[in-house]
């Protein structure tokens, strides 16, 4: 069982499984996710973001991935086959197409086996169908978007639009700014998805290429280490009993019965799904430090945003105040849950937001405007999409743009 402890960065369930401390069958020790990352010694390495990818699978206890090629995961996807060969995963393969690699992931969580893959683009848009499915089902699977372009004309390189479409579709999403954010988020967004009040997928997102064709410098724990395993047993619902409510899809379906029982059911388990999702927060917030990180929130203009578009941000508010222009940064880390409250608390003292998205729907501009007050503070923009890159330079030009400067 787990049980929460004062730990120091909060509140952190701890984990009482009873693999603590014994080893795997590469001689890893299963240790507590708290433990890996506020206790253990951790050596700087330097790697692409789809090279982190393979290290925290490695330390991950996956029992499954399932993969299909589609860029910019597609290396990923290569390096956790590579983990297999090794013996770190119970089982890995290849599927027909990525809606039936998430099929499949939904056949292998259901067994009861902790499930990692990845995903990108136009991949992601074909598989849409079973992210619902694995939230309505409450399978705490873990998908790695690496975002691309999924418009036309085609584009391989990084666009943001993809985690529009994944806003309600009742998985918890992440998004990672740099490759450490990347590593950290996959292995503590297992221990968050697993917890019996939250048990829902999680998607972990990051800017394709950017992030996972770029080499950057992380920390990493011991090899020797790894996350304790995924215990189905724990789950809100049972495993694979087709006789008990919302897992009932093999026969005899709702609507078959009543369509003011289908319609009750539906709606009630939506709502559970959304309650879920907000249940997170306690076990997220000690975990990644925060739903958002802030940065000279005392002034009157705020960059507030996500992923990469942070780190442009970052320069852009160097380069302003090269030029006497001060200007404050909130970085967005957990899109669902949304941070409504810690936004709100953020730029209470802003008089211009700025938002730059890597997505010409602006989308995080949007999820904004819809939780602040005097929501006429919000500039949705600068945007790119297609590929385009988002040069610090521009953001500047915005900014002062719409000062009047």
């Amino acid at each position: 069982m787990n049980k929460e402890v004062d730990a120091p960065k909060g509140r952190i369930i701890r984990s009482q499984h009873v693999k603590l401390g014994t080893k795997n069958k590469k001689g890893q020790t299963y240790t507590d996710v708290s433990e890996m990352f506020f206790d253990a010694e951790r050596t700087p390495s330097f790697l692409t973001g789809s090279e982190v990818i393979r290290e925290a699978i490695k330390r991950a206890s996956v029992g499954m991935s399932i993969a299909y090629p589609i860029t910019p995961q597609s290396e990923a996807a290569a390096l956790i086959g590579e983990l297999y060969a090794e013996g770190y995963l119970d089982d890995y393969f290849r599927g027909e197409s990525e809606f039936a690699v998430m099929s499949q992931c939904a056949g292998a969580a259901f067994g009861g086996m902790r499930v990692f893959t990845t995903t990108a683009g136009p991949g992601t848009l074909r598989a849409m169908e079973n992210f619902s499915m694995w939230a309505g089902s409450r399978l705490p699977i873990q998908v790695c978007v690496t975002m691309r372009g999924v418009n036309s004309p085609l584009s391989i390189q990084p666009d943001t639009l993809e985690l529009a479409y994944l806003l309600e579709s009742g998985m918890l999403i992440w998004h990672a700014e740099t490759a450490q954010d990347l590593y950290d988020f996959i292995l503590k967004g297992f221990i968050v998805a697993e917890q019996p009040d939250v048990h829902l997928p999680i998607a972990v997102c990051c800017d394709g290429f950017f992030v996972t064709h770029t080499k950057d410098t992380v920390e990493l724990p011991p090899e020797d280490l790894c996350l304790t395993p995924y215990d189905p047993y724990k789950s809100p619902v049972p495993c694979m009993d087709m006789e008990c409510p919302p897992i009932r899809m093999m026969r005899d379906p709702f609507v078959m019965k009543s369509n003011y029982i289908s319609y009750s059911t539906h709606a009630s388990w939506q709502q559970e799904v959304r309650a879920a999702i907000e249940r997170s927060r306690k076990h997220t917030a000690p975990l990644i430090d925060g739903l958002i990180d802030v940065e000279n929130n005392d002034r009157e203009i705020l960059i507030v945003s996500s992923g990469t578009a942070v780190s442009q941000g970052r320069e852009a508010i160097r380069l302003l105040e090269e030029e006497g222009i001060k200007v404050g940064l909130v970085k967005i880390k957990t899109i669902r849950p949304f941070p409504h409250q810690e936004i709100r608390e953020a730029v209470k003292n802003a008089k211009h937001i700025f938002v730059p998205e890597f997505n010409m729907a602006g989308w995080l501009a949007k999820e904004i405007k819809a939780v602040i007050n005097d929501n006429d503070r919000v500039v949705c923009g600068p945007q790119v999409a297609g590929g385009m890159t988002l040069p610090s330079e521009v953001i500047v030009e915005e900014i002062k743009k719409y000062l009047g400067i």
